[in-house]
């Protein structure tokens, strides 16, 4: 058996794939976000997720043959690679992994880990994309200054729009109800306690919100509309400045595919699919393959030498779900 570990803002996934291409256990934890939290926070999560995939599939650590772990923040604080390396031998007993950022796994999913580019937009956003062995990752900043497209991006600014409609400095739209309706607020500065005392600004908390937004947006909300499409044009100019970085050439197809929940709003999904179309006519939109938690269990076979099969890549079609629902990723 092969397991897959994605990372996330929100939650970290974890499943068992065998030889023959079915899942044989599933198991959800935490967040292993630890930026927030401390670096011990990585080997609680995994432990936990790891006891109860196995288990669920009534095995032992000792029985996975490779397991590659996607972790959110890794390699953004070179110090914190030793503890991150070192943390999954402590959970499984043995050296038969490998730790990458959560992005591979979205990347390996969605394409089937072929050459190609996939853009990650959960709780934050990033791209990852590889040709002839060499990969690239665009974005992934943090929501400080970064994560452009992502759902914590979409978030804040509809929170803007909440400030701005309330105040009267933007005419209200249906926005304003519904933030009103979902935050529970007596008044609408309440949201501040919300947001900064009650949350406590916690990241996936926050990123949640992006719902409203897609909520509002299909309630007619012009300004919730705009959110939603300049998300999706940054994820596009994601995908294009990582084509470019990867040396693709003018006559070359750009397989391109994306995971993560933010790509459940349609209006984000359209956006992206035209700005793509719109700056480069080799793209081809691939809809995800699997899950980036599968993806992650199909690369532990790749690096473990024995690649799952034809036969076996096609039952797991059965079986898994594509990538773009679930907002956990970066």
């Amino acid at each position: 058996m092969f397991l897959g570990v994605d990372g996330g803002g929100t939650k970290t996934a974890f499943c068992l794939v065998d030889r023959s291409g079915h899942v044989v256990s599933r198991a959800q934890a935490a967040s292993s976000y630890y930026f927030s939290h401390g670096i011990e926070l990585v080997e609680r999560v995994l432990r936990e997720g790891v006891d109860a995939v196995c288990a669920a599939a009534g095995a032992a650590p000792a029985d996975i043959e490779y397991a590659f772990f996607g972790l959110p923040g890794y390699g953004e604080a070179a110090h914190d690679l030793p503890v991150l390396d070192a943390t999954p031998r402590a959970v499984l007993g043995h050296d038969r992994y490998a730790c990458d950022n959560d992005m591979v796994c979205g990347w390996a999913g969605s394409l089937g880990a072929v050459d190609g580019v996939n853009v990650i937009s959960g709780t934050g956003s990033m791209t990852y994309g590889e040709r002839l062995g060499r990969g690239v990752r665009v974005g992934g900043w943090s929501e400080t200054f970064g994560d452009e497209g992502s759902a914590y991006w979409i978030a804040v600014r509809g929170l803007n729009a909440f400030s701005r409609m309330s105040d009267g400095r933007l005419a209200e739209g249906p926005l304003a109800g519904v933030f009103r309706d979902r935050l529970a607020l007596g008044s609408d500065l309440d949201v501040i306690d919300v947001v900064h005392n009650r949350w406590q600004g916690d990241r996936g908390r926050i990123a949640s919100l992006s719902r409203a937004v897609a909520e509002a947006a299909a309630a007619g909300d012009a300004t919730a509309a705009s959110i939603l499409a300049a998300a999706g044009r940054e994820l596009a100019l994601l995908v294009d400045v990582t084509r470019d970085r990867l040396g693709f050439g003018p006559d070359e197809t750009v397989p391109v595919s994306y995971s993560g929940g933010t790509f459940g709003a349609a209006p984000v999904l359209e956006a992206f699919t035209t700005g793509l179309k719109s700056r480069f006519t080799g793209y081809e939109l691939r809809h995800p393959l699997y899950e980036p938690v599968v993806g992650a269990a199909l690369y532990a076979a790749k690096l473990a030498g024995t690649p799952l099969d034809r036969p076996a890549l096609d039952a797991l079609r059965g079986t898994s779900g594509a990538a773009a629902s679930g907002e956990d990723e970066q």
